[in-house]
């Protein structure tokens, strides 16, 4: 027996385009009450509108730590909970080491790791008192595999990897489950960080997938019968190991 997402309090990081923005379109259709978090205040403005009432935005910057406890403690104050916490917020940064700015490296870093790992426990205390909750990250196939193409974006997924399978074991004896999603080549906007002829490749072989797959399959893990999770959930193009 699958759970009902209706009246569920989400959360989503980096939800003002991209997989953010279909999975909080899915969830509101499904039921649920979404937080939109993110640092574009015009575009969360604009799309919370277009979602309509279940929508509400919160901007939050990531780097800015006090931003992420701030929007958990405005949840929790006009919902008395938070049921759902998707951190999937990231960036992307691609190429062969040696030629690689690693300014850039740092930056990204920062996001897929620190600031992600942080937003993750600024949510756990309030699980825990709860004692229930669900926690997705939007991790990567890079995260299972080592992509050559992209080492340092692969180390951070990675990481997500390590982080996800530990903090799981740690809080489920709280009622809290923890997993992630690992999708393929995603049409979002960090595909303009993609190498062109690596991008057109990928076109023509039909590898590339669209966040609408990732938002299903977030539906699909949050409505696991209680007592049942899953740990990692691989989607990918048809074409992609082609």
């Amino acid at each position: 027996m699958t759970q009902s997402l209706q009246n569920k309090v989400v959360a989503i990081t980096g939800a003002a385009s991209g997989i953010g923005l279909e999975c909080a379109r899915y969830l509101i259709e499904a039921g649920a009450v979404v937080y939109l978090l993110d640092r574009d205040a015009k575009a969360l403005e604009e799309k919370t509108a277009e979602l309509g009432s279940q929508a509400h935005a919160i901007i939050v910057d990531l780097f800015d730590y006090k931003t992420v406890d701030a929007a958990v403690a405005q949840i929790v104050q006009e919902q008395g909970r938070i049921d759902v916490f998707h951190a999937n917020a990231g960036a992307y940064v691609g190429g062969n080491v040696w030629e690689g700015d690693p300014d850039s490296w740092d930056s990204m870093l920062h996001l897929n790791i620190n600031a992600a790992f942080r937003s993750v426990r600024a949510v756990l205390p309030q699980m825990m008192k709860q004692e229930s909750g669900d926690i997705v990250m939007t991790s990567s196939i890079a995260g299972m595999i080592p992509i050559m193409a992209e080492p340092i974006y692969t180390a951070s997924k990675h990481a997500v990897q390590a982080f996800v399978h530990t903090v799981r074991r740690q809080v489920a004896k709280y009622g809290i489950r923890v997993g992630a999603i690992q999708p393929g080549p995603v049409v979002t906007p960090l595909l303009k960080d993609w190498d062109q002829a690596r991008l057109e490749a990928n076109i023509k072989a039909g590898a590339l997938m669209e966040a609408k797959e990732v938002a299903e399959a977030l539906i699909f893990i949050l409505t696991r019968s209680k007592g049942v999770m899953v740990r990692d959930l691989v989607v990918l193009p048809h074409n992609f190991d082609a």
